[in-house]
């Protein structure tokens, strides 16, 4: 699901569909007053470019923060070709997540479809989509307490960050992605880093994603074309070691084995789901990491002392060789406040595209059927009548329990990413060497970024050292 963020700037190009064009300059739409408030922007474009404008991803943003001012928290606006109701509010944005194909459904443009795929797990519905996503949960919920796969995560974890020692600045997104992709690729198809194959699913992964953040036009030598040609090698590489493996019938005990096994998929949608698991693993696990890292940095020392602690304390329960374990991870409750505030500050997905099957009440809104709709998770998260001070980083707040029922950074209902624990305990294990062996600081002019996709001014460039005590 967290490839959502990612597609925004793509879905400009619903812009030139011709019906919600033609519609919007020609046909005089009639706003019952029960439609929330708001305004329909500019013919052709509406307000789309002032709601992606970029901002910093721990703020609303002008536009959402002006619209809200003037509108109410919930309000309506004509946004990627389409009238739309946009709603910061949590109460609705939790109804809309969990009526999911009975009033709501995924809604996507036909060059998002082209991009991604009629197989990708984000845009099918109905029965297909509880199919291919049954398989996912079910080897990811297992796989995340297999002390195989937590102990090749350390691993991986403390040889990137042996390659560090002689460093005073690291790359860390940069890091962060290619630690998360190498993660994913041993965890869905037993590649390791040191295959040949690797650096270039890599490559390809980091080419395709370039696509979804540019003018979805399809001219030779555009981001958006090699995008479409780097899915291309994507897929030719996924179907030759699918193939590969019906033929030897080795066992590996991979997401791919998994699949096999199920014997109810086709071999088109098993590459389809294998692209769809290492994608969202990728982005949505390194996303998290520099928030993490990010906010750790810009907090008080105190933060990082008390994690530090916790691991101290981690670590003196164990044989110095020991690998940690589930167990332990169940004891990292700080490092989960820690995860849990720099989902709920960062804002790694900003919001999600819904579309209303029919005429909806909420409370005194009408939704009309056939309008888009866009839950923005951003709006609860910094919400001041849920969060106290929501724009200071502070782990604390999570102490009290009653915090997860007002936050939804992985979406929720039938969509929630089945990948949310995995990209925890991943965090949680990489944070767990990187504070017992280094201290650093980031640049003064650093941020996160929404661009709605998260990204950093400067890469999050580290000032890194090793710990001398």
């Amino acid at each position: 699901m967290f490839v959502i963020f990612l597609l925004s700037l793509a879905l400009l190009l619903g812009l030139a569909l011709v019906f919600p064009i033609l519609k919007h300059l020609f046909v005089k739409v009639q706003h019952p007053s029960s439609i929330p408030n708001g305004s329909m922007g500019w013919p052709l474009i509406g307000e789309t470019l002032g709601y992606l404008k970029p901002h910093e991803s721990n703020s609303m943003g002008s536009f959402l923060e002006k619209h809200c001012s003037r509108y109410g928290r919930v309000f309506r606006s004509h946004l990627f070709g389409c009238p739309t109701i946009v709603s910061c509010d949590h109460e609705l944005n939790t109804f809309i997540l969990h009526n999911e194909g009975r009033l709501f459904q995924s809604s996507y443009p036909k060059p998002v479809h082209d991009i991604l795929g009629k197989l990708s797990m984000m845009l099918v519905t109905g029965d297909l989509h509880k199919k291919l996503r049954s398989v996912s949960v079910g080897f990811i919920s297992t796989s995340r307490s297999r002390p195989d796969f937590l102990h090749y995560v350390e691993k991986l974890a403390i040889s990137v960050m042996e390659l560090w020692r002689e460093n005073q600045e690291v790359s860390f997104f940069t890091e962060a992605k290619k630690f998360t992709m190498y993660v994913m690729l041993k965890y869905v198809l037993s590649i390791e880093p040191e295959d040949p194959l690797a650096p270039k699913i890599l490559e390809d992964f980091l080419c395709f994603m370039k696509g979804f953040v540019s003018i979805p036009l399809y001219v030779p030598g555009t981001p958006y074309a090699k995008a479409v040609k780097a899915r291309a090698r994507l897929l030719h590489t996924l179907e030759k070691i699918v193939k590969e493996r019906e033929k030897t019938r080795e066992v590996k005990g991979d997401f791919l084995d998994e699949m096999q096994l199920k014997g109810n998929l086709s071999d088109e949608e098993k590459v389809s789901v294998a692209l769809d698991i290492l994608l969202a693993g990728y982005e949505t696990t390194s996303g998290l990491l520099a928030l993490v890292v990010y906010f750790i940095a810009q907090s008080p020392a105190c933060v990082l002392q008390q994690l530090k602690e916790e691991h101290q304390n981690l670590r003196r329960r164990k044989e110095d060789v020991e690998p940690l374990s589930l167990e332990d991870y169940k004891h990292m409750e700080f490092t989960s406040n820690v995860i849990s505030e720099s989902l709920r500050c960062g804002n790694l997905v900003k919001f999600v595209h819904r579309e209303a099957l029919q005429d909806i009440q909420f409370q005194e809104y009408i939704i009309p059927g056939g309008w888009k709709v866009l839950p923005v998770l951003t709006g609860a998260h910094l919400d001041p009548s849920l969060h106290q001070n929501p724009s200071h980083f502070d782990p604390s707040r999570w102490v009290d329990q009653a915090i997860n029922k007002k936050v939804s950074p992985f979406g929720g209902g039938l969509r929630l990413c089945p990948g949310t624990d995995l990209a925890r305990v991943e965090t949680a294990f990489f944070l767990h060497h990187l504070v017992l062996n280094y201290r650093w600081k980031t640049k003064e002019d650093e941020s996160p970024m929404s661009c709605p996709y998260l990204d950093f001014k400067r890469g999050l460039l580290l000032e890194i050292e090793p710990n001398r005590d």
